[in-house]
């Protein structure tokens, strides 16, 4: 065993630890930050595996964009910050679909290739790679970047209670503010 191995192995547990830390916390905040540490770990995985284009797209698209969008808009919907009781659900259920779909899939992996080599095909360049998502997946990279964008007007538009509301009328007689909606004076 290789120390590259070595080095594999450990970002691979880091991950999966992270994971484990991310659908398990009752906190939303350390949730995404756990994620952080995920997506990270796996960046780390893609280096030692000399995939360095695949890893530094992976640190600025997940961990630069799509987590700090998620806390962003955790923030701004003012959505519990500290232990939630909605998050405090039996997880055995989730346990056992998750497990059994993993020893489905390993037992499906093993049956299909039964331990047998695979030949490779030859490593590709980085413009080979920007050949290919500028002509083949510059549309799901659009529609994604539209679905993104959406997703952080709504969040905006949730958190400001006053987005919707009639402005406040002046009583010509008083001279105070009444509200709109129920008539009363402020």
């Amino acid at each position: 065993m290789t120390g590259a191995d070595v080095l594999l192995l450990a970002l691979g547990a880091v991950a999966v630890g992270a994971g484990v830390l991310v659908v398990t916390t009752k906190h939303l905040v350390r949730a995404g930050l756990y994620l952080v540490v995920c997506l990270g770990a796996l960046a780390g995985d893609f280096l030692v595996l000399s995939a360095e284009l695949v890893a530094w797209v992976q640190v600025l698209i997940y961990v630069g964009a799509v987590v700090v969008l998620l806390l962003f808009a955790v923030m701004l919907t003012r959505a519990p910050i500290g232990a939630s009781d909605d998050l405090d659900r039996p997880g055995w259920p989730a346990a056992l679909i998750g497990g059994g779909a993993g020893l489905g899939l390993s037992a499906l992996l093993v049956d299909a290739y039964r331990w047998s080599t695979v030949t490779l095909p030859s490593a590709g360049t980085a413009e080979r790679l920007g050949e290919q998502i500028f002509q083949s997946w510059v549309l799901p990279f659009e529609v994604l970047s539209v679905l993104l964008l959406s997703a952080l007007v709504g969040a905006i538009v949730l958190s400001r209670p006053d987005i919707g509301r009639a402005a406040p009328q002046r009583d010509r007689t008083a001279g105070d503010l009444v509200d709109s909606e129920t008539g009363g004076r402020r």
